[in-house]
């Protein structure tokens, strides 16, 4: 079954129990994913691989974080909360993130790869280490890493 697939099935699952919170996230997410699926379109129908699906839940969980980010700096944490639910429902489909651990080899390789130095040479190292983690780990952590290993 599929990440949407299933993220349909909870949906149903989600009315019938009358899960409020749930429902909401899950039809916002099904909007996300259809809104992709007709960009993505082309000729007649098109359905969206799981790295796809993934893609788009990766977005909504950013959104989530930036959100909860900006309620805790101001305080609002009865803000906040509700984002930290919609969050972790998010998350429950999103295969396991890859640790800051087990980022860092991948980081180190690519960097003695392309012999890299710098904080200039940056982009040539996130150009090749976004496709290679893309999906596994969040970018914001990938940047984070890399920026550490490239100013020594």
């Amino acid at each position: 079954m599929s990440i949407y697939q299933t993220i349909l099935a909870d949906l149903k699952t989600a009315m019938k129990n009358k899960d409020a919170a749930r429902l909401n996230v899950l039809r916002s997410l099904k909007a996300s994913i259809q809104q992709k699926e007709i960009s993505e379109r082309k000729g007649g129908q098109g359905e969206l691989s799981d790295e796809q699906v993934t893609s788009v839940l990766m977005k909504s969980a950013k959104q989530r974080r930036e959100s909860i980010d900006q309620y805790e700096k101001y305080d609002r944490m009865d803000l906040a909360e509700p984002e930290k639910i919609e969050l972790a429902i998010i998350e429950s489909y999103l295969p396991k993130m890859l640790s800051e651990d087990e980022i860092r080899p991948v980081i180190k390789k690519i960097i003695d790869e392309t012999g890299s130095t710098s904080p200039q040479d940056m982009g040539r190292v996130m150009g090749r280490v976004m496709p290679e983690l893309k999906g596994k780990a969040d970018g914001a952590i990938i940047n984070k890493i890399v920026k550490e290993q490239l100013n020594g």
